[in-house]
């Protein structure tokens, strides 16, 4: 089927998408250079066109996303890249979107930071079986990433994330509401997260920090928009795609980012949950985004007994282990210790009202964080 895909208002690209795999399997015409997905074009004005599937189904729900499959059969949908036409491609972290050829709508009319959306797929993401009536399937869901349970919704005129967490300790939304603390105190931009209980599970919340007239793009598409030279380093080669593209403060963010992902052992900072912000009708770069998407850390799925702040866990995006992560950091002249005293004590009381977390857990979990900062406060006085 013909597609146009647009961002915002502008026509970008003439697509053909397959209605039974949902690849873009023809790229008829090119409309705007300038306004294409980013690290799609290679070699000039050439589409990469396994680029450019890759960004589109890249939009989708991934299979690994907790509840997928029974939501599919309800659904009666195959996989979940063919979702993303249901609902035009729309998200709320950008402003991309596919427009059937024979169909006039606008990009005011239908966008999800201006309109209502559907909940039908987020409450069946999420279990609940719809009473009756056709589903309705326009819903920013179809095109929210990650692997946890998680859904949009509007509540007093914004847009919010619904997250939960995962196993039987369901840790991630209270390790998120720890991490928004710390960077509180360290005066760290960041995401704010709260915490909510839903049919006895814990869900953080967070503000969409995204608009109409602005969009995040993550650093695995900032990545892509040049070639990474064999001597150099995934840390260098993003700082050096950043510095090309011409978006400022990026290094003082990162810094602070490895800073935090120590002191909480995130064991998941990909290249998709960090990135930039870019305004929307400029195109000019905004800066690093503020931090979010902390949930997969403080041993979130490790037995009480392997909760140790020396024990040697695995780290993202840029080196293997914390450990060595950690020397990437170019200045710790931001970081106010002073600031960071009685944190596993609020840990605790963040924890306090958990069904799944006990005791013995909270105890290994607040000297587990004491155990990181002074780790940290080591490296930082022997760096000097």
């Amino acid at each position: 089927m013909e597609y146009i895909l647009h961002h915002r208002e502008h026509p970008v690209l003439a697509l053909d998408i397959d209605e039974d795999t949902g690849t873009i399997v023809k790229v008829n015409e090119q409309y705007s250079r300038e306004r294409m997905p980013l690290g799609v074009l290679q070699k000039g004005d050439i589409i990469d066109r396994r680029r450019l599937n890759s960004w589109w189904l890249g939009r989708s729900i991934p299979a690994s996303r907790s509840g997928i499959r029974d939501a599919l059969e309800k659904l009666d949908i195959p996989t979940p890249q063919l979702l993303l036409t249901k609902c035009y491609g729309l998200s709320l972290s950008d402003q991309y979107w596919v427009r059937p050829e024979k169909l006039d709508i606008k990009w005011e009319d239908v966008n999800f930071f201006d309109n209502p959306f559907s909940d039908d797929v987020g409450n069946i993401l999420f279990g609940e079986i719809p009473k009756g009536g056709e589903i309705d399937l326009m819903s920013p869901d179809n095109t929210s990433d990650g692997w946890l349970k998680k859904k949009w919704i509007i509540s007093d005129g914004k847009r919010r994330l619904i997250k939960g967490g995962s196993g039987a300790i369901q840790q991630e939304p209270y390790n998120e509401v720890l991490a928004s603390a710390i960077m509180r105190r360290l005066n760290i931009p960041y995401i704010p997260y709260t915490l909510t209980i839903m049919d006895e599970y814990p869900y953080s919340v967070c503000d969409d920090f995204i608009t109409r007239d602005t969009e995040l793009i993550s650093a695995w598409h900032v990545m892509q928009t040049q070639k990474m030279p064999n001597s150099i380093s995934y840390y260098q080669h993003y700082l050096r795609c950043c510095e090309i593209l011409g978006i400022a403060g990026v290094s003082d963010l990162i810094d602070m980012m490895l800073t935090l992902d120590y002191i909480i052992v995130n064991v998941d900072r990909h290249a998709n949950n960090f990135g930039v912000i870019r305004d929307a009708n400029t195109l000019e770069w905004i800066g690093a985004a503020p931090i979010y998407d902390c949930g997969t850390s403080m041993w979130h799925d490790k037995a009480v007994h392997l909760i140790k702040s020396d024990r040697k866990l695995p780290s993202k995006p840029f080196r293997s282990t914390h450990v060595e992560q950690i020397k990437l950091v170019k200045s710790f002249e931001w970081l106010d210790f002073a600031a960071l005293h009685g944190i596993d004590e609020e840990f605790r009381e963040i924890l306090s009202d958990s069904m799944f977390v006990d005791e013995a857990r909270r105890d290994a979990l607040c000297t587990g964080l004491r155990g990181r900062v002074k780790s940290l406060e080591v490296h930082v006085t022997s760096s000097m």
